[in-house]
């Protein structure tokens, strides 16, 4: 048994170093989106807020899988466009999380107290300096929590890019499995997660402490 563990392992954390940078990059690129998305679904000007609305309501109300799919063939079937495994599963987690987040921002702005908002006016800080220097500070500090809980689940599903032959860790585990029928494989990425998740979770805990004093 840990001849055969570690015979395979080596290849395990080679898939896992792909999951984790599909991780790392989708948090990169959706965290930062999240942002205007969110500042857009408030908006006075009406296209921009239904704009926004409408692509928060597509990307949390279909599968993460199902838009995985369409981006992986949509491109090279519609418009000539091959796109790899690994840049197409980071844009579709990219834009699915920053759907997300967006709603999660835009719970943080909603709990602040207006009469923030009107003393900074009364001081005359403009809208943007209101919300740049006043309000976004503290919503960050609110949505941390929830954000963590997100953070947590894109941990996991981090698996789903095996549906579209990338090779992270999942894939190779499946691969193993069903060359050796063992589901020692399987436990092990099991383990690999949770490892993932228990060292996120700590990091994600501090970070609460921290900007909790705040």
């Amino acid at each position: 048994m840990m001849a055969y563990i570690g015979e395979i392992l080596p290849l395990m954390l080679q898939g896992a170093i792909i999951s984790l940078k599909l991780f790392v990059l989708t948090l990169v690129l959706s965290l930062p989106l999240g942002l205007p998305i969110c500042l857009g679904e408030q908006s006075r000007i009406a296209p921009i807020r239904w704009l926004c609305k409408t692509y928060v309501f597509i990307f949390r109300g279909t599968p993460l899988m199902l838009q995985l799919f369409f981006f992986y063939f949509f491109f090279p079937i519609q418009l000539g466009i091959r796109m790899a495994a690994f840049p197409t599963a980071i844009l579709t987690f990219s834009v699915n999380y920053a759907a997300y987040f967006a709603e999660i921002y835009r719970g943080g702005f909603n709990s602040i107290d207006k009469g923030q908002y009107e003393a900074a006016y009364s001081l005359g800080f403009t809208h943007s300096r209101t919300l740049s220097k006043i309000v976004i500070p503290q919503m960050f500090r609110i949505v941390i929590p929830p954000i963590s809980n997100e953070v947590i689940t894109l941990i996991k599903d981090t698996a789903l890019a095996s549906t579209i032959a990338l090779a992270e860790m999942m894939k190779v585990a499946q691969g193993m499995v069903n060359r050796d029928g063992t589901l020692v494989p399987y436990v092990l990425a099991a383990g690999i997660y949770l490892v993932f998740t228990f060292v996120m979770t700590i990091a994600l805990g501090r970070a609460e402490v921290k900007y909790s004093q705040y």
